[in-house]
């Protein structure tokens, strides 16, 4: 019988960063490897991903890397996973394309023996543990969830998935998959649970087109669509459409989108060359405003209404939005972009009144809601269930969900990351110990985490400024030569009720003579004083904090040198 340990390094109670590890045996299986993106506090941040140090200090017992689908929350830490050790990868065609096009970029060096393409039919073999994969229907082409095979019955990860009847993927096949896994036994069901708050129902296609049909026949000047580059099939949709009326369709972001430029490359958007419109830089002669133009501003999270702000406020290089405009919203905002959302349609509201926003129910979630969560577990019939991919509140709603089904609360496994569920010989003994966990935030290129010392002085910078003192001492004298000039930036330090900077010169002073007295300069003790006595100064007058460098110059004028300390 099998030891098989379950636990997360990212995924839990919160959006983003998943990765789930599923120990069989004391081997490990990797499944998904995503990033967060970071909320607006996190200043200069470009994204969050796990503290892998778990996976680092175990590496010779990590068996691969199993990916899902090519969103950079399931896929965007693989390559800060892959700078540490070689593994082997698995992923679908096009996910797998996804993948390898990010590591291009950051220039590392790939070996096609590590990177095994998959599919619904693929069955990989690991000694006593099989792995097969099934479709499941997503935003994205080929989306895949993973069943590892134990001795004690399947481990079933979903990913994000739904039962959109509009997916082109193959149903029947995908359902006879699923059937076999309930026949030969499900130990346990690692489900999406984003959607288990949502009870709507999905809006049909028939409707959703005949939206898009009467938009585009009824405008008579040209038409701009916002849509998340993860949109493949609804951008497809938009596409077929405007070719049927015979409209010139352009896609803004189709180059830098990483996703819409990989499934145009790989077919899964199809595009003719006919109906293809490329945009130049505007100029006195060409404004790309014909009237029977389609503009596709495709993006993730808040660019599209980045490119939508742009546009209005006539900065963009390739359009600016007019009265004749018409705009069609198809992106429901993302968490913590709702203002952005909100700032984008009243800029866009001073130019043109035209502006059509869909129902959220013909824009529906792209995990699956609590009828199609119901629908997965009366089909996979799992022993136990794990919600992963969402927060608390999406893990306890799928609880509800189950219990509706006949669950008892011991068999629904709500898990924090890092905690370890344990099941021996089929059977669940509890949260039996942790793992590391934690977040490092990236910074550029940089694969080293920002730190806590370093966000919170960008959070003062951004809130209280900074203020330099500069001055110049001889320390064979140990006379003041020049100084001191105060410089500052985000920090106001001059008001009417008091002259602030002829305080900052006495507290330099008074600090200067207890320094200057003694036979040799202690430069670091004679900066930090200085720090400290400016802080409190400063708060006392400003209730500020800025961030505040004192830089104390060695001048011997007489001897003409000068060192910086």
């Amino acid at each position: 019988m099998a030891e098989i340990n379950i636990f997360s390094l990212g995924g839990l109670q919160e959006d983003g960063k998943n990765l789930y590890v599923v120990e069989i045996n004391k081997r490990l299986f990797i499944l998904d490897a995503g990033l967060k993106y970071p909320t607006a506090e996190l200043y200069g941040v470009d994204m969050i991903i796990n503290d892998i140090s778990y996976l680092i200090k175990n590496k010779n017992r990590v068996v691969g890397i199993f990916l899902t689908h090519a969103h950079d929350d399931h896929i965007g830490g693989v390559y800060h996973i892959l700078k540490e050790f070689s593994v082997p990868v698995y992923a679908s065609k096009f996910t797998m394309a996804v993948l390898l096009d990010r590591l291009k970029e950051e220039e590392y060096p790939i070996d096609e023996k590590k990177f095994i393409t998959v599919s619904s039919k693929s069955l990989l073999h690991f000694k006593e543990i099989d792995v097969r994969f099934f479709d499941v229907a997503h935003n994205l082409p080929e989306c895949l969830g993973i069943a590892i095979k134990t001795q004690d019955g399947y481990v079933i990860y979903t990913g994000n998935y739904n039962f959109d009847q509009n997916s082109k993927i193959n149903y029947a096949h995908m359902y006879r998959e699923l059937a076999i896994f309930a026949k030969e036994g499900v130990l346990a069901l690692l489900t999406d649970s984003l959607g288990a708050n949502n009870e709507q129902s999905r809006g049909t296609i028939l409707e959703f087109k005949h939206r898009i049909h009467n938009i585009l026949s009824q405008a008579d000047h040209r038409i701009i669509f916002s849509l998340f580059s993860s949109d493949i099939l609804r951008i497809q949709q938009i596409i077929d459409i405007a070719v049927e009326e015979q409209k010139k369709i352009a896609i803004l972001g189709r180059k830098t989108q990483r996703l819409v430029n990989q499934a145009m490359q790989l077919g899964y958007l199809k595009l003719p060359n006919d109906s293809l419109a490329n945009l130049r830089y505007l100029d006195e002669k060409n404004q790309n405003d014909d009237k029977d133009l389609v503009v596709l501003v495709t993006g993730e999270r808040h660019e599209p209404y980045f490119m939508l702000q742009r546009m209005a406020k006539q900065i963009d290089r390739l359009i600016h939005l007019n009265e004749t405009d018409t705009i069609v919203i198809l992106t429901n905002p993302y968490l913590g972009t709702e203002k952005m959302a909100a700032r984008t349609m009243d800029v866009i509201y001073r130019v043109t009144t035209k502006v059509k926003e869909f129902n959220v129910n013909l824009l529906p979630h792209s995990s699956a809601n609590r009828e199609e969560i119901k629908q997965m577990m009366n089909i996979l019939l799992p022993k136990y269930i794990i919600p992963v991919i969402g927060e608390y509140r999406h893990q306890y709603a799928l609880r509800i969900i189950a219990e509706c089904l006949g669950y008892k609360d011991e068999q629904v496994i709500l898990l924090d990351n890092g905690d370890i569920a344990t099941f021996l010989d089929g059977k669940y003994c509890g949260i039996t110990g942790d793992v590391p966990v934690g977040e490092v935030m990236i910074d550029g290129k940089a694969f080293k985490d920002v730190g806590d010392v370093v966000m919170r002085d960008r959070e003062l910078l951004a809130q209280d400024g900074v203020l330099m003192l500069c001055a110049n001492i001889n320390p064979r004298t140990k006379t003041l030569v020049a100084g001191p000039e105060i410089i500052s930036k985000g920090f106001v330090y001059s008001n009417p009720e008091g002259d602030l900077k002829t305080d900052i010169i006495e507290v330099f002073k008074k600090v200067s003579i207890q320094h200057l007295v003694n036979k040799f300069i202690n430069w670091s003790d004679y900066k930090n004083n200085l720090k400290t006595e400016l802080q409190h100064l400063i708060y006392k007058k400003s209730k500020r904090n800025p961030i505040i460098i004192p830089v104390l110059i060695s001048t011997d004028i007489e001897n003409s040198k000068k060192v910086t300390k």
